[in-house]
């Protein structure tokens, strides 16, 4: 059950991050002006799109929560770098952002932290 606390928490971390920049997408750059920017980031705080991001991010406080009843946080930490695994992944086919060697050797070094690190319990 422990690592479906800690797939939930990713779940909702990278569901987050994903709403957040597709309705960020949709609305434009941020305004020049401050009271313009007050406004925008006031319209961004209430879309519901926007909420259910912060909702899930809410949410996979609780997965961690229940996460770090299991394991110990040194041990369970490093899988939450598969976010950025993901985040990178649905980034570029959701939103068609460029790969580049360097994110994949980055990615690369990641995902080789994650399995050293989950074997060494």
């Amino acid at each position: 059950m422990g690592y479906f606390y800690i797939f939930g928490t990713i779940f909702f971390t990278v569901y987050g991050q994903i709403v957040l920049k597709w309705r960020i997408n949709t609305v434009g750059s941020l305004p020049e002006e401050l009271t313009d920017k007050i406004i925008f980031l006031f319209k961004l705080l209430f879309d519901p799109w926007i909420f259910s991001g912060f909702f899930a991010a809410f949410i996979a406080s609780f997965f961690w929560m229940a996460t770090m009843t299991k394991f110990d946080i040194s041990y369970a930490y490093p899988f939450m770098s598969g976010a950025f695994v993901l985040v990178f992944l649905l980034s570029v086919f959701l939103f068609q952002e460029t790969i580049t060697w360097q994110k994949i050797i980055g990615l690369t070094f990641i995902t080789l932290g994650i399995i050293i690190t989950s074997r060494s319990i």
